[in-house]
């Protein structure tokens, strides 16, 4: 048995075990709307159990646990059951299963599965905003958007991925974990990597409870949204990477795989090294508020993003050939946008069809299909953040405070902004960054061809999502094709931040990648 001390700065200390106490659960019950009609659902539930030994703070270090026990009228057995780790991360804020938050992003309230993510309103920081309330309905969601790991059923109700799961007969584990706002008596203890450690540090948990917790710790899907999207991709990346073994062993993690078997990643705001430069490829020339913002800027980003680019070596997919800056826009038309707004404009009647096409009349339609230019499409979506967008020069960016460090709340974490900010040419990065943003990006896992990753993958993003660039989720799911991972990824017409269309689709795909239920 694994076993210690808190160590959050209290005087009272307790003793902390890993061994998953299986008759510690309350039973509970809730009825779910699916897209077979509402179920009611009996499960048991343990909360706020912490998942490591060395905990910096309990109330976000962790997790829920429910297991259905019975669905309608039927008893379920789910000791074999897919396991769906949901976490409500947003804008790399803290999230916590014991009731609440330091700041947003928290995660659904306790007993509620699923809480999903958060939800961008107004003036939004970039990565995300504050969580939306399990079960709150779309009535002042922007245009396009819902509940990030949420959809919409009949009637407008919203319903929660881990709610769908649930009633599905999966295992649903909801994991807390600190986050870029966590500070106790002037000290910051959530900045990067401390997000991604402590879900490892909750898959670690889940696999050496193996026999304890039920479900099939051999089928842990990971789902995410905006930042939480981010880190579910990393969590997929990354598994079992030593990159992250010393912060483990810090904060007592099980002795364990933190390997998954699925990552779905709704709007990742990740690749955040790169970020700036694959926003002013794609949004440079497109207005903010009216003005188009410093070009200057913009094409010295731009320029930078050409050479990412090609760096990856990426072969996009139906033999398109290798992605670059010049043809980017044509793969997104190709193979996301164009087949997004046939999609769409399908579902449509006649009517509301000639209606839509009358008000967009930059979209042609002809023979059943959308075609359209690109430059067209982003003035249709405009941007929503000033530039750079993520690594701002007066580093006030929601990524700007998560690179920060235990004593400074925000940091650069490119060379362009630092060099721009300073007016010092040579000036370097401190010397703790590379390191940390190498431990916060998939891509870099994923480039290494890291072994023990995810090779399922559910990835999905709305086209009028302007959080950050189209091209970090066509990356990311290239870069995974190339690899032959099982990808499915599509995108949303005119959804917005943190919308998810077809959340049954997403349970059945779990089903089919894991055979479970046939």
């Amino acid at each position: 048995m694994l076993s210690g001390c808190s160590n959050d700065g209290d005087s009272s200390r307790k003793s902390v075990s890993l061994t998953f106490d299986k008759d510690a659960y309350k039973t509970k019950t809730k009825t779910v709307s699916t897209a077979d009609g509402e179920k009611k659902v009996t499960y048991r539930l343990w909360e706020a159990i912490t998942y490591v030994t060395k905990p910096v703070d309990e109330k976000y270090q962790s997790l829920n646990v429910m297991v259905p026990v019975k669905i309608g009228d039927k008893e379920i057995d789910a000791s074999g059951a897919p396991i769906l780790l949901d976490n409500a991360i947003a804008g790399y804020m803290s999230s916590s299963v014991t009731g609440g938050s330091g700041g947003g992003g928290g995660a659904a309230p306790s007993g509620a599965p699923g809480g999903g993510g958060g939800m961008p309103g107004g003036a939004a920081p970039s990565g995300g905003a504050a969580a939306m309330p399990s079960g709150a309905t779309a009535g002042g969601a922007p245009s396009g958007g819902t509940q990030p790991g949420a959809g919409m059923t009949g009637g407008g109700q919203m319903v929660s991925n881990g709610d769908l799961a649930l009633a599905a007969g999966c295992v649903i584990v909801q994991p807390g974990a600190r986050g870029r706002d966590n500070e106790k008596n002037g000290k910051y203890y959530g900045k990067a990597p401390a997000v991604i450690v402590d879900l490892k540090a909750a898959v670690r948990y889940i696999r050496y409870n193996k026999g304890r917790i039920p479900g099939n710790t051999d089928w842990i899907v990971s789902s995410g949204t905006s930042a939480g999207g981010a880190m579910s991709a990393l969590l997929g990346a990354s598994g079992d990477s030593p990159l992250y073994d010393t912060q483990l062993k810090e904060i007592g993690a099980a002795d364990a795989s933190d390997a998954i078997f699925a990552s779905a990643d709704w709007c990742p705001i990740t690749d955040l090294d790169h970020a700036d430069m694959a926003y002013e490829w794609m949004y440079g020339g497109a207005e903010l508020s009216g003005k188009t913002v410093d070009q200057t800027v913009s094409k010295a980003l731009r320029s930078q993003f050409a050479e990412y680019q090609a760096s990856l070596n990426l072969k996009g997919e139906n033999g398109f050939g290798t992605l670059t800056a010049r043809n980017y826009d044509a793969y997104l038309l190709k193979t996301y946008l164009e087949p997004a707004a046939t999609k769409y404009l399908k579902a449509l009647s006649d009517t509301k069809r000639t209606a839509y096409l009358k008000e967009q009349s930059w979209i042609t339609w002809s023979g059943g299909k959308a075609t359209f230019e690109f430059d067209d499409f982003v003035t249709h979506v405009g941007r929503s953040k000033s530039v750079p967008a993520f690594d701002a020069f007066n580093t006030s960016a929601a990524e700007n405070i998560e690179f920060g460090n235990e004593t400074t709340n925000a940091r650069h974490f490119t060379l362009y902004s630092l060099r721009h900010a300073t007016g010092k040419s040579g000036a370097r990065l401190d010397g703790d960054l590379p390191e940390k943003i190498t431990l916060m990006n998939p891509m870099h896992f994923i480039g290494q061809k890291n072994a023990a990753r995810s090779k399922n993958w559910w990835i999905r993003v709305g086209t009028s999502d302007t959080a950050t660039s189209l091209t970090v989720v066509g990356n990311l799911a290239a870069s995974l094709k190339n690899l032959g991972d099982n990808v499915n990824a599509l995108m949303y017409w005119d959804g917005g931040h943190g919308a998810n269309e077809d959340p049954d689709d997403f349970i059945k795909w779990i089903a089919q990648i894991t055979g479970y239920g046939k």
